[in-house]
Formats: C-alpha cells, structure tokens, sequence
C-alpha cells in the first residue's frame, strides 16, 4: 500500500517564508533609501552600474553553487537582453535619475503604481486577462489615489514633475518587461536562475557601455554612499531575487506578489525617519488609495465553485521551468 506514495515531501527550509517575507519588504522598501545615499556621491547612471554588477554577482555565486549553466540559443540571449533592459537598466536607472529631485519616499509610492499600469497592459496584451468590473474599479481607484499624491488640486505647486514623471515611468517598465517575457521567455526549459543569472548580466553589460559615455570618473569613493550602491546591489537587487524565487515556489506568486504593499509603506517611513524628509497628507493617504485599488485589481471574485483543475496536476516542486521569468516578473514586477 505505501507504495502508492511516490512523492517526496518538500524540503524544509531554515527560516518561516514570513521571515523571509518581511526581510524582502525591508530591502525593497530600503532600496529607495539607498539610492537617494549613492546619489549624493555618484551620477544615477554609476549607482545603477554599481548595483546590477553587484547583484549579479550575487546570482552569479548562486548558480555556481548550484552548479547552473547559462542558458542557450541566440534569441534567447536576445529576449533576455531586452527583459534585462526593461526589468532592469531602465527603471533602476530612472528611479535613480528620479531621486535626484524628488523625496526617496515619493519615489516609493510611485513605484507602488505597477500593479496598475499592470493590470492596464494586460488586459489589452494578454488574451488571458479580461476585463471585470472589480479590475476596472480597481483601476479607477488606483487613478485616483495617484491623483491624490500628486496634489491637483493644488495644480501640481510644490511637485517635482520631472523627477515624478521618471519615476512613473520606471514603474510602467516593470509590467512592459513582464508582458514581454510572458510572451517570449514564459516556455523556456532553461531554470529560472539560469535565466535571471544572464538577464542581470545582461543589464550590467547595458550600463557598463552607456555609463563612460554619460559619466566621468568619481573623484572619491566616499563610503556611505558606497556601502548603499553595495547594499543596494547584494540585498535589494542579487539576494531580494533568490528570496523572491523561493518565495514563489514555496507560497505561489499570488502571496509573494503582497510584498508590493508594504514596500512604499517601508520606503516612506525609511525616508521620513532617516533622512528627514517632509510629507504633506496628500502623499500617505494617495498612498494608501493607490494600493486599494492595485489590491482591488490583483483580487479574485470568489463564485463559490470548485476549480476544475484536476489533483494530479498541482505542482508540490519548485517553481516550474515553463513558467519561468513570467512568474517571478508577475511576482516581482513592481520591485525596485
């Protein structure tokens, strides 16, 4: 009779996925602190440089221990460069181009915005997401908070348009680079950390050319903004990823995607009690309406039927191979 089971329990991992969920909070959440710290020494574009090369280092001895290989085929390594540009190089570069004149907490917020400039895409990029009423209020919503942040009845006096405007754009680049993977990279039989491993390699090797052209050479390494370049690299970039990718495997990207809520509370609260930066109450309670409605979007209605999907195929192994990059992009999309 015990022969029937013929599947291996999952292995236990050393700390509760809680604990490691609220760490991934901490360093997304403290990722906009450290890049406000690094541009008050280095250029946006040398922050940015600095933090792909260390996080790819990061994965890098990852996949060593691991014993990963790199991935093949050239359009592979075409999709992942244009995944690496937009998942990466460009909102890590425009959120810290943003930071040069706009609160480290201000940007937070913003990037609290890509579960909605998501959900927007999607429904007009995947066949498989349709428009419902509960995601369309979500959206509506979700609009309206970001309103509230930006302070129109005020007619923008006091806002950073600009610096603003970047960072909105860097959350938008989350979502396009996820649609693009899902479309291109979502079947890929290569490992999940295979493909991130060459994806921020990628992205490092992008900054790497553009950087000396746009840049001239520090004339000093001063070490706090170093050590938040470093952390910015090690922890919010290379080790938030291999936390993620756990995450998703152990709780699904369903539950792991919820980190997306408590970064700007983590990011605001860094930027007002460490950097002393002012808030108006515009900016808590926008805050606070945007993630409503990027809730409201990411809900599922409850019909009270049973799925359909039969036993045999839910997955008790890590995160499948097919799902890819999709998976950790739909999960991770609004990190910074």
């Amino acid at each position: 009779m015990s022969r029937t089971r013929t599947s291996s329990p999952a292995p236990r991992r050393v700390l509760d996925w809680r604990l490691r969920f609220g760490f991934l909070s901490l360093v997304w959440g403290f990722s906009f602190l450290f890049m406000k710290v690094g541009t008050e020494a280095f250029a946006p574009f040398q922050v940015t440089l600095g933090r792909l090369a260390f996080g790819t280092a990061v994965v890098a001895a990852a996949m060593a221990v691991k014993r990963e290989r790199l991935p093949r085929g050239a359009w592979t390594w075409v999709h992942l460069a244009v995944a690496g540009l937009l998942l990466n190089a460009l909102p890590f570069s425009l959120f810290a181009f943003s930071e040069l004149t706009i609160p480290s907490s201000l940007a937070g917020i913003c990037n609290a915005t890509s579960p909605l400039w998501g959900m927007a895409l999607s429904l007009v990029a995947l066949s498989e997401d349709r428009p419902t009423r509960r995601r369309v209020a979500g959206l509506g919503i979700g609009f309206l908070g970001v309103l509230t942040v930006l302070g129109v009845w005020q007619g923008f006096d006091g806002l950073d348009v600009t610096g603003t405007s970047l960072a909105l754009l860097a959350s938008l680049s989350y979502p396009v680079g996820w649609i693009y993977v899902r479309r291109t990279l979502a079947g890929s039989s290569h490992s999940h950390l295979s493909l991130t491993g060459a994806q921020l390699g990628l992205a490092t090797l992008q900054l790497a050319v553009v950087t000396p052209l746009f840049t001239s050479v520090p004339t000093g390494l001063p070490l706090l903004p170093l050590l938040s370049v470093a952390a910015l690299g090690v922890l919010g970039t290379g080790l938030a990823f291999l936390i993620q990718y756990d995450l998703v495997a152990e709780v699904g990207p369903t539950t792991a995607q919820m980190v997306t809520y408590f970064t700007p509370v983590i990011a605001t609260a860094a930027g007002v009690a460490l950097l002393g930066e002012s808030l108006s109450w515009s900016t808590p309670a926008g805050a606070v309406i945007v993630l409503a409605g990027a809730a409201l979007t990411q809900s599922r209605p409850k019909d009270g039927r049973p799925r359909s999907r039969p036993k045999r195929a839910r997955r008790t192994d890590p995160a499948p191979r097919d799902a890819g990059l999709g998976e950790r992009s739909r999960a991770t999309a609004s990190h910074t």
